[in-house]
């Protein structure tokens, strides 16, 4: 297993599909550039380039409505690495199609070709991302995705500067530079594919449907059964209609806005897209290497507040023209566009990152590839709903691109609200998280014994009232927390834990009724194969020892002895909400004492899992007490 998400660079799981994909984006805007690159070369009318970069987007994206659900079910029934091999394979036919059309000077035959490149992008659209919970252990799939984003959104810009080059530095002989080119990197990909390890097939004996109509309407039926995973996915098609405003409106934004050439058009784009990078890279640092969502609406909020100052920072038309990126930089405000072209990338990277590492992780691996085209289906509906909006707002209402940003950060800001307010699950992971990294330093080791899926169970010691959120952000996979009643009714708190579906109990003096259904849904979640947290002590420590841990636990390993996690928290005795310096009366709380230290620093520990046939409440115990050591 990976430590950190650049190691998985070094390992053949994951190295050569990364370059696979990088260099398949690459080559698709290097060949879409380069077209453009054509069309100046050829000494085209400005309204042939106005249809071209009209139609080709078109072109490009069709073959995503007409064939994603049929790319989804080839991705579930074939094994994966088989099939990148297959579509790399087809990118060299399609290349070199498309080459014969540069050295032909034909249109014609580059824009067949640019519609079969869409074609070959939605085939390979699936099995791109539902490869990677194949590939990668959970606690590794924000840091993979992160690194396929920042891999994307790098090749993107430059194969967008290269393609854009080849005419201007190669000169007559660019249609053989652009031709060559292509082909070259097409063979490339190829031959890296075939360093992928194998991954096998997530539904073999699926039968396909080849009607991609009603197969459209099945994925997207089946991409709804998960309420959070159908939103995660809105999101992801949201973050792709933020991204086409953006990219569409920046070349004239460069220009009349900020008064620059084609070489600050550039830098705009370089800032944007190496800001995503960047965000994309930190979510695995931010979210203590689990699929942190509550990083969700700390991406949505910051694309709002950047794209709402970058209107305040540019708001009209600029006096300047001809700048370059030195003379811009020099200007008034310049910096702050800087600033906020980055902030919108990097809090983008923070959106979706989360979200792809969600829907795969949420979704069963004989559904994933299907649930992923349906999403690409979504996703080219909004860019093409971002690009014909775009066109209303300026043409028909009169709005400066400016505007359009103030209008998208308003909206993005509403659409973050309504998806959040559906699935609250979204903000309540915010909440927590901001809790635990505004109080706490966390070292988090262990977690590879907790089991990539099925049922098993969490035990811990319990020392303060933020253990369960604490938990929850260190283990890689959901748990329902088991948690004394009156713990679970704290104000504020109680939102989070109902939000999380945590399981109240109380001792059968105080609620028999309640602990026969706190069992009762207990026995019910592991059958589901869901993983359960429980504090065997019962209560909290009073003077940061481990007390002895009831029999609970063996009650519910007697129905259903599934794994069992030990897992100590070192260090939190001394930090916010134990009770160490709190003062008793009959029980109740009188007050409490701040932490001697702000952001104590505090462990996560796992030790190997105990069988649940032979696990008891004892040796769970003495488990918990050795991985804490002294460590209060």
């Amino acid at each position: 297993m990976a430590h950190n998400q650049f190691e998985l660079l070094k390992q053949r799981r994951f190295l050569p599909f990364f370059t696979t994909q990088a260099l398949g984006a690459f080559n698709d805007n290097v060949y879409r550039q380069a077209i453009i690159g054509l069309l100046f070369y050829l000494g085209v009318s400005p309204e042939q380039r106005t249809l071209y970069t009209n139609l080709a987007p078109a072109l490009f994206i069709l073959p995503y409505f007409l064939f994603s659900a049929t790319a989804g079910q080839i991705a579930e029934k074939l094994e994966k690495s088989r099939l990148i091999r297959i579509t790399t394979a087809m990118e060299i036919v399609i290349m070199s199609l498309a080459a014969v059309g540069f050295l032909t000077q034909n249109m014609i035959v580059l824009l067949v070709a640019l519609f079969c490149t869409g074609l070959q992008s939605a085939l390979f659209g699936p099995v791109k991302y539902s490869i990677l919970p194949s590939v990668l252990k959970p606690e590794e799939l924000t840091g993979g995705n992160g690194l396929v984003e920042m891999g994307t959104s790098i090749s993107i810009l430059i194969g967008m500067l290269f393609g854009g080059l080849i005419f201007k530095l190669a000169g007559e002989y660019g249609p053989v530079v652009a031709a060559t080119a292509i082909v070259m990197l097409a063979i490339t990909g190829n031959l890296v594919s075939r360093a992928i390890p194998r991954a096998e097939a997530g539904a073999p004996d699926l039968k396909i449907n080849w009607n991609p109509i009603p197969e459209s309407f099945a994925v997207l039926r089946l991409a709804k059964k998960q309420l959070t995973v159908r939103n995660a996915m809105l999101g992801v098609s949201w973050f792709w209609f933020i991204g086409t405003v953006m990219t569409a409106n920046l070349p004239t934004y460069a220009d009349v806005n900020l008064g620059g050439t084609e070489t600050l058009y550039i830098f705009a784009l370089a800032l944007f897209s190496i800001g995503t990078g960047v965000g994309s890279l930190l979510c695995e640092k931010l979210s203590a290497r689990t699929v942190e969502i509550g990083l969700v609406p700390l991406g949505a909020f910051g694309i709002s507040g950047f794209m709402l100052d970058l209107y305040f920072a540019r708001s009209g038309i600029t006096t300047s023209t001809g700048l370059d990126v030195s003379a811009f930089l020099q200007q008034t405000g310049g910096w702050r566009v800087v600033m906020d072209l980055v902030g919108i990338g990097m809090f983008a990277g923070f959106f979706v990152v989360p979200l792809f590492a969600l829907i795969q992780s949420r979704t069963p691996k004989s559904e994933i590839s299907r649930v992923i085209a349906a999403m690409n289906i979504q996703n080219s509906a909004l860019v093409v709903l971002a690009a014909v909006l775009g066109i209303v707002a300026q043409r028909y209402l009169g709005w400066t691109i400016p505007q359009v940003f103030l209008a998208l950060a308003i909206g993005n800001a509403l659409v973050a609200l309504w998806i959040f307010t559906i699935v609250p699950e979204f903000l309540m992971r915010f909440l927590s998280w901001l809790l635990v990294k505004t109080l706490y330093r966390l070292r988090i080791r262990g977690m590879e014994h907790i089991p990539d899926e099925g049922a098993a169970l969490v035990v811990c010691n319990h020392v303060s009232y933020m253990d369960a959120l604490i938990l929850s952000g260190a283990i890689p996979r959901p748990v329902r927390f088991v948690m004394y009643h009156k713990i679970f009714r704290i104000p504020v708190m109680s939102w989070i834990f109902r939000t999380a579906k945590a399981i109240p109990i109380a001792p059968a003096k105080e609620d028999k009724a309640l602990m026969l259904r706190a069992f009762a849904e207990i026995d019910r979640a592991l059958a589901e194969g869901e993983i359960i947290g429980i504090f065997p002590e019962g209560r909290l420590t009073s003077d940061g020892e481990i007390a002895a841990f009831k029999s609970g636990v063996e009650r519910i390993l007697e129905t259903r002895p599934v794994p069992v996690v030990p897992i100590a928290l070192r260090g939190m005795w001394t930090s916010m909400w134990s009770r160490r310096g709190m003062q008793s009366e009959s029980g109740r709380m009188a007050r409490m004492r701040m932490p001697r230290r702000f952001r104590a620093h505090v462990e996560v520990v796992a030790g190997a899992p105990v069988d649940g046939s032979e696990a008891t409440a004892e040796r769970l115990e003495a488990e918990v007490r050795r991985l804490r050591g002294d460590a209060a």
